[in-house]
């Protein structure tokens, strides 16, 4: 355990920027193979088609929770770190609210609590979220606030509580009152059986879990951060675009590079073309809930 700790120091020193600010991605094997291509493969191409981007990877820790996907992100010369769970490979594509699924979950947020202790913020991402543009140009850098975080459905206010949140991708700063907040989301794991991490930490944020701990918490806008449960109508403001409101990993590879598609086509059309990724109906995604 304690070599791993030690791997761990390392291969987040190596990724952090001079802020301690670290980008986190979790992957297994199921996120790496792919027929034509994976889901790891076009989250890269994000990266290299997006605006002020690619340097971006050079702060990308992949967490691998199985071999495969580590032997992977290493050939691919990434930031890898191998996370081990006792008694639990990860190895195979884990269905949404599956039981696996939650466990992976769970191990993430009790994985990302131990970085904040480590005294390292870190932006959160899924895999299936595009990096069109970059995000740190549209979050804030204002020390007072703790959390910000990616929305299903905005409601017009980034301060409201009301707004539903998706943890595929958020920002967190480092301090006492993230690394509570992080315990005491880890520690209702046992009694929440049934629910994904993501609805407990919700339920917490619409409670008096930030008043009792002061957090400043704001809700990210889907017209910059958008995703396929409300798409951004605006493809000259969206920054990212996460396949949430989708079941498998196919489905997303399918509808993301639709959306990689449209993106390539907006940057090489003239400027007074009309684009928008409201157009796009993600066909795959709406056809995996009947899988």
């Amino acid at each position: 355990m304690t070599s791993q700790q030690d791997e761990l120091e390392l291969a987040l020193a190596e990724a952090s920027t001079e802020s301690r600010t670290v980008i986190i991605a979790m992957v297994n094997k199921a996120y790496v193979e792919g027929d034509d291509k994976s889901m790891l493969d076009l989250f890269l191409n994000g990266f290299w088609f997006g605006e002020n981007t690619r340097d971006l990877v050079n702060h990308l820790l992949l967490v691998n929770v199985d071999q495969a996907s580590y032997e992977r992100c290493k050939f691919l010369r990434l930031h890898c770190y191998k996370l081990e769970t006792d008694g639990v490979e990860f190895d195979r594509e884990e269905v949404y609210m599956s039981n696996e699924f939650i466990k992976m979950m769970w191990r993430r947020t009790f994985f990302l609590g131990e970085v904040l202790v480590r005294g390292y913020n870190f932006i959160f991402t899924d895999t299936d979220v595009l990096w069109l543009r970059n995000p740190f140009q549209r979050l804030s850098f204002n020390e007072n606030i703790d959390l910000q975080i990616s929305t299903d459905r905005f409601n017009g206010d980034q301060w409201s509580q009301r707004n539903p949140i998706n943890t595929g991708f958020y920002m967190v700063r480092s301090n006492k009152k993230t690394v509570q907040l992080f315990d005491l989301w880890y520690s209702r794991k046992e009694e929440s059986i049934g629910q994904k991490e993501q609805d407990v930490l919700d339920g917490m944020l619409h409670g008096e879990v930030l008043e009792n701990l002061g957090l400043r918490v704001r809700f990210l806008n889907t017209l910059y951060f958008s995703g396929f449960c409300q798409d951004s109508k605006d493809i000259r403001a969206v920054t990212t675009v996460h396949a949430n409101c989708c079941r498998t990993v196919s489905a997303k590879v399918a509808d993301l590079s639709a959306v990689i598609d449209t993106w390539k086509r907006f940057k090489r059309s003239a400027a007074n073309e009309t684009f928008t990724f409201g157009d796009l109906r993600h066909a795959a995604c709406a056809h995996s809930w009947g899988k």
